[in-house]
């Protein structure tokens, strides 16, 4: 009984130099957040193909198709922002040929001619009929949605104040863990890394159309779920006990 309430004593005795023996400590911290809001903003992508064994009246067609296709979206959403893609043309060649002792030969067919059109807009209300009266003369490659640069400005000051929040209930635990209180604390760096949302560019795919000139039938309206994006913060810290 004795000897253990000598070890006892000997460790009450030993926490104050344990407590002075960590002065100057430099301590790393990180805090990290992520808070979530409604996407306001898409990013549509359309395109018209055309080939034809004269190169002229493929790109002609493209032309033509574009130009009513982007005249048709400005017309349903005037304050959709328009950027043109991409526009290639290329050569279209028929299977190898292969005779006996000869090289194969590749015959030239026709071309292939395409055009895309991005469409910016925060007008999600009437994105749905927009889409498929575009539809009726373009092709819908692609749809993403996210936040415009005004909401993820405007949320900005929430971002970074819940990263702080969170770094400093990390750094009340450890000071408390350690002995210490907050205010025995010096931060001598905070580094906050700005990487939010942002929105992904849309892959190009080569798309699959058939060769045939078909009427295109009118499109029923699609029915679109904008979701929600998450604005994330990561704080990091240098701190250093007094």
């Amino acid at each position: 009984m004795k000897k253990m309430l000598g070890v006892t004593t000997a460790l009450l005795f030993s926490l104050p130099v344990f407590a002075q023996s960590i002065s100057g400590t430099v301590i790393t911290l990180a805090g990290n957040a992520e808070i979530k809001a409604d996407n306001d903003q898409a990013i549509v992508t359309f395109f018209i193909e055309e080939q034809d064994k004269d190169k002229a009246a493929a790109a002609s067609r493209v032309n033509q198709k574009m130009k009513s296709g982007t005249e048709l979206i400005k017309k349903e959403d005037p304050q959709a922002l328009l950027s043109t893609r991409g526009y290639y043309t290329y050569p279209v060649y028929n299977d190898d040929v292969k005779v006996a002792a000869q090289p194969a030969k590749r015959q030239l067919i026709g071309w292939r001619s395409g055009q895309y059109l991005e469409v910016k807009t925060q007008n999600l209300k009437q994105l749905p009929t927009t889409t498929a009266a575009a539809q009726s003369l373009l092709a819908l490659n692609g749809i993403n949605f996210g936040l415009s640069d005004g909401a993820v400005a405007k949320l900005e000051s929430e971002r970074v104040a819940a990263g702080y929040k969170d770094f400093i209930e990390k750094l009340t635990m450890i000071t408390h863990a350690m002995g210490k209180k907050p205010d025995d604390v010096v931060i001598e760096s905070l580094d906050f890394d700005n990487a939010g949302t942002t929105v992904r560019p849309l892959a190009m795919a080569a798309p699959m159309l058939s060769r045939a000139r078909v009427e295109a039938s009118p499109v029923e309206v699609p029915s679109f779920e904008p979701g929600v994006s998450t604005l994330s913060i990561h704080i990091a810290g240098k701190l250093r006990l007094k």
